[in-house]
């Protein structure tokens, strides 16, 4: 039972967290500031690349939720952070790649734990 509602507390902040970085990355405008724009800036990629992160992201959150799609979201979920880390690799920004990690863990622990409310 214990399992279930850890499962459970740790979809609904990975839900959460893929709406909110997602919708994050979709609202950055050219001329923006704070941390998440000076993070894009250094990986130096487009505009469109950061919407389609932002996409994934809430994509991601919104399949986690159903039991059918709950391991695709993950997978999901986890391609966008390892993207993430490789990007901050590539320009030499360790810090911010291995604060990534412990967001990687979630999604496999997830996958590990499987949708805890299977009710079919």
């Amino acid at each position: 039972m214990i399992i279930k509602l850890i499962s459970g507390a740790l979809i609904v902040f990975t839900a959460y967290m893929g709406f909110k970085h997602g919708w994050q990355a979709l609202h950055i405008k050219p001329g923006d500031t704070g941390p998440e724009v000076d993070l894009f800036n250094k990986l130096n990629v487009s505009p469109v690349t950061i919407k389609i992160i932002g996409v994934l992201s809430i994509l991601g959150g919104l399949l986690i939720l159903a039991p059918q799609t709950f391991f695709i979201g993950n997978l999901l979920n986890a391609f966008v952070i390892v993207f993430l880390m490789a990007m901050f690799l590539n320009v030499n920004e360790i810090k911010p790649a291995l604060v990534e990690i412990p967001f990687l863990i979630v999604p496999l622990l997830l996958i590990y734990l499987k949708y805890p409310y299977d009710f079919g």
